[in-house]
């Protein structure tokens, strides 16, 4: 069976399961940035300045209203939609790896799990908008 878009609907499955999961994500990351903002970037081997702190709890109320979104928009009725949001977010998620890669400081264990989380879920939206053909 096919949607107004033209993708299958394994794929569109597919990216709805990722945007929501994408979210969960990005939800428990958001309380993590805003609740300690300094274990945070303690992790990343980064300055833990009250500056950067506030910094962090900013991009936390961020990252909580694009979850938000993410959850919202994987309950869309409009497939082309849903389709739309899953391009966007393919390659927000692989530029959050690159830029994670790229921190200003030595390499942590935590800054490859987080790098490649955004990887993984850029995969997941590269295989599902595949699928969606």
């Amino acid at each position: 069976m096919e949607n107004k878009a033209g993708a299958g609907l394994l794929g569109i499955s597919g990216i709805r399961k990722t945007l929501k999961a994408g979210a969960s994500v990005f939800g428990l990351s958001a309380l993590f940035l805003f609740i300690l903002p300094k274990q945070f970037l303690e992790l990343l081997a980064m300055d833990t300045s009250d500056q950067l702190q506030w910094s962090m709890r900013m991009v936390g109320i961020t990252v909580f209203a694009l979850a938000g979104n993410m959850w919202q928009n994987s309950k869309q009725e409009d497939s082309s939609r849903v389709i739309n949001v899953a391009k966007i977010m393919c390659f927000s998620a692989a530029l959050l790896g690159i830029l994670t890669l790229m921190v200003p400081t030595s390499l942590t264990w935590f800054t490859y799990l987080y790098a490649a989380v955004g990887f993984g879920f850029s995969l997941s939206y590269l295989i599902n908008l595949m699928l969606g053909k």
